[in-house]
């Protein structure tokens, strides 16, 4: 009888874990870009509406994020700029200062 009565609060518990691991499952970490050797690496990134992107600057000039819907100040060493995707698109980037710097953040 002491079996039955703690399997039923064993069930409850796998239960309550099991939903902790499907809402840590559905939680979006974002992503985030590195800026170096005048390069977003990676160039494209993909992440669900909601998401933070975050770009680091790794390289020793100063760069900017530039696109339609958001700009970054100049970012220098180590800095960083963050943004939220909330609507699903494609959203095409470049650096401001040195144009032949892309990149791409796909939101589903």
């Amino acid at each position: 009888m002491a079996f039955g009565r703690h399997g039923g609060g064993s069930a409850a518990l796998c239960a309550l874990l099991v939903m902790a691991v499907r809402a840590s499952a559905a939680a979006d970490p974002g992503a985030q870009i590195e800026i170096r050797g005048f390069q977003f690496v990676p160039a494209t990134v993909e992440v669900r509406a909601g998401a933070t992107v975050t770009w680091v600057n790794d390289d020793e000039e100063i760069h900017s994020i530039v696109a339609s819907s958001f700009n970054s100040p100049g970012l220098d060493v180590a800095q960083h700029f963050s943004i939220r995707f909330e609507s699903p698109g494609t959203y095409e980037y470049r650096c401001a200062l040195h144009p032949q710097m892309k990149g791409t953040v796909v939101v589903r």
